[in-house]
């Protein structure tokens, strides 16, 4: 603990500690992690979305829309959903059916830099 009363967390994307702490103990090599070493988050609540695609359109238009209606999307049939956790993009799939419910199979994920 510092001065300051903060704790030093570890740098998850290098997979060790902050350079000002005391390093621990640790093999030579990569390290593996496993989902456990994530279990203090499990139950944090996330909004995962999948968009089929997104349509532009004035007021107006928008208004005159009703059941039956065909919005034409940017996407082509066929081309991969984005998927999003909490506004960000985290991966991108295919839309399945699974037991006459619509679902989603991630077939790429996404790397994010972070800034």
């Amino acid at each position: 603990m510092s001065e300051d009363g903060k704790v030093a967390l570890p740098d998850l994307e290098k997979g060790g500690a902050q350079a000002d702490t005391p390093a621990a103990t640790e093999p030579e090599g990569p390290t593996t992690r496993i989902a456990a070493d994530l279990e203090a988050v499990f139950d944090v609540p996330v909004q995962v979305s999948a968009v089929l695609g997104r349509a532009r359109m004035e007021i107006g238009d928008l208004l005159k829309l009703g059941p039956g209606t065909v919005l034409e999307l940017d996407r082509k049939v066929g081309e991969a959903i984005d998927i999003y956790v909490n506004n960000r993009l985290v991966a991108r799939g295919e839309v399945v059916l699974v037991e006459e419910k619509l679902g989603v199979t991630m077939t790429e994920i996404i790397r994010a830099e972070r800034t």
